[in-house]
């Protein structure tokens, strides 16, 4: 393990949290669902709309799912993981950009510019999570993973916090109405995800590169393919790593679907927008010091126990999901997705972290979110389905409780020997 760097350079890691956290929050549990709904698609039946909010968020997925452990192979191989992310970062910020300019109406438009903006920000995500066991030693992993995403949810829910003010007072601000306060606010998303990430260009170290002769480019692919390869034959050499991801594969759809599709719900029981906004700034706020706590939780519980507490307390959420009439139960969901979603999510990471080896951390972190993105295929494509075929949105919800338990109950019985889980 490489020496852990300073203290700027965990910060400069944990402020690109920061900065792409507003993306999540304002973009894709906040806005574009509602304005997709209102907006793009205005005229179309909710059931519909949903279907293809389900399948273009499904589509993405594939995309990061076939190419994830391709690009974290290849930046292995070329040693320039900062590079990559700038890439993908850039990308996503430009389609999150050109959102803010997609006229009425054009549903379609948006779900294409809306596809290119998630392939940025879930391709940035391999490289900025392969950095984690660069910048932090074995015995700090969880705190500082968790402190990622402590600062993801304060950065996104302030932002997101002064968005909803533009549109709930749209005139204070200086708009017309609140549809254009929506597309300023995709706009200082952008804006937001652009500054912030500068520090960890800035002060992360990037990795060094294998000295020797320049190699073509082609050669670079052709070697990033073979590792890849080599990776999926030789599999079975890491079984604890191949069951986690397994698991992985599972709980992590569920979060994920909760986090994508709860305002497209809330909207199809007839909960008002307003409260769906304020729902989700609930959220964010209640994660920051929820996600801080998980990372000092994990220091005595290990890692594995609390991602399976979260996953517990997940079960529940659905359950009464199902079943809720009014704003304020939820509300009540709010905190309760806020007090567990970091923190499952920050310690998963972490252990992921512990698992793998640090110099082919690109490689398995790619892998790692593959099977991230591929489980957020079949979440929302589930939900998309069960909303058509019964045309009953709270089934729809219930049939998320399904992946909780599986993923659970994968990662109960995973052995782990207390340094890989991080007990004390």
């Amino acid at each position: 393990m490489t020496a852990a760097p300073d203290k700027r350079a965990i910060v400069g890691w944990a402020l690109y949290d920061w900065a792409n956290s507003a993306f999540a929050t304002t973009v894709l549990a906040g806005f574009f669902p509602v304005f997709f709904k209102e907006y793009w698609a205005r005229g179309m039946a909710p059931a519909d709309s949903t279907f293809w909010l389900g399948m273009v968020s499904a589509l993405a997925s594939v995309v990061m799912v076939l190419g994830a452990p391709f690009l974290g192979a290849l930046a292995d191989q070329t040693g320039r993981i900062k590079a990559y992310l700038g890439f993908f970062a850039a990308l996503g910020i430009v389609g999150t950009a050109v959102l803010s300019v997609v006229p009425e109406g054009a549903w379609v438009v948006a779900l294409g510019v809306f596809l290119v903006a998630m392939a940025g920000f879930s391709g940035g995500n391999i490289y900025y999570d392969a950095l984690l066991p660069r910048v932090a030693s074995k015995g700090r992993l969880e705190q500082i993973s968790s402190l990622g995403f402590a600062l993801g949810y304060l950065g996104g829910g302030l932002l997101f916090a002064l968005n909803v003010a533009a549109v709930n007072w749209p005139a204070a601000f200086g708009f017309g109405n609140a549809a254009e306060a929506v597309a300023a606010s995709f706009l200082s998303v952008a804006l937001w995800w652009g500054v912030f990430s500068l520090p960890l260009f800035y002060w992360v170290p990037g990795v060094p590169r294998v000295a020797g002769e320049p190699v073509h480019p082609a050669r670079r692919l052709a070697g990033a393919a073979r590792q890849v390869a080599a990776t999926v034959r030789h599999i079975r050499q890491y079984p604890t790593v191949a069951t986690f991801l397994v698991a992985y594969w599972f709980y992590i759809d569920g979060v994920d679907t909760v986090v994508r599709m709860a305002a497209d719900y809330g909207l199809s029981i007839g909960l008002e927008a307003s409260h769906l906004m304020t729902a989700l700034l609930i959220t964010q706020f209640v994660g920051f010091p929820a996600a801080v706590a998980f990372g000092f939780l994990a220091r005595h519980t290990g890692a594995k126990r609390g991602i399976l507490f979260g996953l517990f307390v997940y079960l529940f959420i659905i359950l009464w999901a199902s079943q809720m009439q009014t704003a304020a139960e939820f509300y009540v969901l709010a905190v309760a997705v806020g007090l567990v979603q970091g923190g499952v999510q920050a310690l998963s990471r972490a252990l992921y972290a512990r698992l793998v080896p640090e110099e082919r951390s690109g490689e398995f972190f790619g892998f790692y979110n593959m099977m991230g993105k591929f489980a957020a295929v079949l979440g929302p494509l589930l939900v998309g389905m069960v909303a058509v075929v019964t045309r009953d949105n709270r089934l729809s919800i219930l049939s998320v409780a399904l992946l909780f338990l599986i993923g659970g109950a994968i990662l109960y019985f995973l052995k782990l020997a207390p340094e890989e889980s991080g007990e004390v």
